[in-house]
């Protein structure tokens, strides 16, 4: 099935915004990318896209509640500077079975400029799992 489809379907009739975890594992981007996810998800904390065929995260839209991002089992090899910005509250990334080779293409997420939590203190550098 394609990513794009399965995301209209793991909807069930709500509004994008209500959606608090994603999963889509196993399905398939025909072009190597995130599709079918839009920033109205404002309020995901959850996204699980293992093993889709992503060779990019570039496409990701501002998913500002955004915590934990499941990736594994895919072919991306970088092009992650911008995720730090895209996902400010993200603290667990899995990018195990990927094409990452050098470990500066994750440096940004490891040390990511200082941000505030939701309960106003420094957010915790993010766990990132690279295999």
């Amino acid at each position: 099935m394609e990513m794009k489809k399965r995301i209209s379907l793991e909807l069930r009739n709500r509004n994008p915004a209500e959606v608090a975890e994603l999963v889509v594992d196993n399905c398939r981007s025909s072009d190597g990318e995130v599709e079918g996810l839009t920033d109205e998800y404002t309020g995901l904390e959850m996204l699980s896209m293992v093993n889709v065929g992503l060779s990019s995260l570039s496409k990701l839209p501002s998913l500002p509640k955004l915590r934990k991002l499941e990736v594994s089992d895919n072919t991306i090899s970088g092009g992650l500077d911008s995720l730090a910005e895209k996902c400010p509250n993200l603290t667990y990334l899995n990018l195990s079975g990927n094409k990452i080779k050098e470990l500066s293409s994750i440096k940004v997420l490891v040390s990511p400029p200082e941000t505030r939590d939701q309960s106003g203190g420094p957010a915790d550098q993010c766990d990132c799992l690279v295999s």
